[in-house]
């Protein structure tokens, strides 16, 4: 504990305390509103990693204003750090983003002498980062089959293929409808939560066997990701 106290080398003295508090705050916080977005995300292009980002994004800030301690210095030194690291690849999945930025604040920290803040900061970040990996936090499973069919019949008449698709299904949402040219009719894409997905071919077979069905096919969907 001694080490821990007198290992910040910097002008302005670390309250320890207080970088906990403002990491830990920022951790609830960023949770609270983690379980927003996913109660209330209504969309198919849900991404997990988006939501893990959420909950890792407040801790890596907070721990960037403990770092700046109100020193113009490092300030103006954390926008040359982002001036210079520039990506020739596009990162596609936004927890990469949070790695990037949790390394850049490790060294921030560690060049502005502040080596015990480092530290507890990247066992901080690591722990978050573990717990979501282990939670599996974020993901949603909320339909079990992507459903695609051409639909030859008249629009009105699609209530015939609705009930076949309730019986097997808990819930259903029909994602797409898009007119065929080509073959007239409309091509119909579905999420369904079945419920029991082991009798999905027998709702296959149902499908195929119906008036106006045609191309039927199927893919089977895990926990809910960014499309």
């Amino acid at each position: 504990m001694d080490w821990l106290t007198s290992a910040d080398l910097a002008a302005v003295p670390t309250d320890f305390a207080a970088v906990l508090l403002g990491m830990l705050l920022a951790f609830l916080t960023g949770q609270v509103v983690a379980w927003t977005y996913m109660l209330t995300h209504p969309g198919l292009s849900y991404s997990r990693s988006f939501v893990n980002s959420l909950v890792i994004i407040p801790v890596i800030v907070s721990l960037v204003m403990q770092v700046l301690s109100n020193n113009l210095v490092t300030a103006f030194g954390l926008m040359a750090v982002f001036a210079i690291v520039r990506f020739r690849n596009i990162l596609r999945d936004t927890l990469d983003t949070s790695y990037v930025l949790t390394v850049i604040v490790m060294g921030m920290a560690a060049g502005t002498q502040k080596y015990a803040t480092t530290l507890v900061g990247c066992v901080f970040a690591v722990l978050i980062f573990a717990y979501l990996r282990i939670t599996n936090f974020g993901a949603r499973h909320r339909y079990d089959v992507i459903l695609n069919l051409h639909w030859s019949r008249p629009l009105p008449e699609l209530g015939a293929l609705d009930r076949l698709l309730t019986r097997h299904s808990r819930n259903m949402v029909r994602a797409s409808q898009r007119t065929n040219e080509g073959y007239g009719g409309v091509d119909l894409s579905y999420r369904l939560l079945l419920r029991d997905s082991s009798r999905t071919p027998e709702m296959l077979d149902e499908l195929r066997g119906l008036n106006g069905v045609s191309r039927v096919t199927s893919v089977k969907a895990e926990d809910e990701s960014e499309l």
